[in-house]
């Protein structure tokens, strides 16, 4: 990787340039973009202003083309950079696409058990979870050692600027998919290059150029009912957000 964002403009580069934005929602903890060619993607919402917006008004960027409103995950306002990799979403976790790329949907569609599939790959290995999932530690109960590291740090959490220290040392390092969003996933994944490295959440994109940037495995999500998904307010773990979806997900082959 010559440049940290050579992984973000590989993403946005790829959209054709005919397809426009045709819905945003902000509501709740999602950003969901909808597109002219009936893809949805999601991405976590952190309202974040750390610099000025792209814009007050979100549905001012409705009938933008997609590749604009994507370029948006470059920014260093994490609000727009939210709805910039939800549209990239829109695009490459279109489950038609997916599909063509290799994905294939989980055997459980529950994000409450995102880490069970793991759970033989990671015994007497160390661990380490990138963002507060509170069932990952009973989904891998025989890990040798289990880390979790948090911005917004919880009990037993260590903070994300430990990342720095100990992700070198891991065996397994699971990096949700809101990394993209505050700009962490690049540096995250040269911290774990010598790790078996899996992106896990909505917010990633289900794209095979990932696997040349370090990444072993990918547990994302594909929208297969917009209409549901732009109607609901909140998506919840293992609940809301597997009802207009599903998970798809590659393995990896090796531990």
């Amino acid at each position: 990787m010559t440049s940290p964002w050579d992984l973000y403009d590989q993403l946005i580069d790829e959209i054709p340039a005919d397809i426009t934005v045709a819905q945003i929602h902000t509501d709740g903890k999602w950003r969901r973009v909808a597109t002219s060619d009936n893809g949805v993607g999601m991405a976590f919402g952190m309202n974040v202003q750390s610099r000025p917006r792209f814009t007050d008004d979100p549905s001012d960027l409705v009938g933008r083309p997609l590749r604009d409103v994507a370029a948006l995950a470059k920014s260093w306002n994490f609000e727009d950079a939210g709805i910039g990799m939800a549209a990239v979403n829109a695009y490459h976790s279109h489950p038609v696409r997916a599909l063509a790329h290799g994905f294939r949907p989980c055997k459980e569609n529950n994000w409450a058990r995102t880490f069970h599939p793991y759970a033989p790959l990671v015994a007497g290995k160390r661990v380490a979870v990138i963002g507060h999932f509170p069932f990952a530690p009973a989904a891998m109960p025989d890990a040798a050692e289990l880390t979790i590291l948090e911005r917004n740090v919880f009990d037993g959490d260590y903070p994300d600027s430990a990342c720095e220290y100990l992700l070198p040392e891991m065996d397994y390092v699971f990096i949700s998919g809101s990394a993209f969003v505050n700009k962490t996933m690049p540096r995250l994944l040269e911290l774990s290059r010598n790790a078996v490295t899996v992106l896990v959440g909505p917010s990633v994109p289900m794209h095979p150029c990932l696997f040349d940037y370090g990444v072993d495995g990918l547990s994302g999500f594909t929208v297969t009912d917009a209409t549901l998904a732009a109607d609901l307010v909140h998506f919840g773990y293992g609940t809301d957000i597997a009802s207009c979806g599903k998970m798809a997900d590659v393995l990896p082959l090796t531990d």
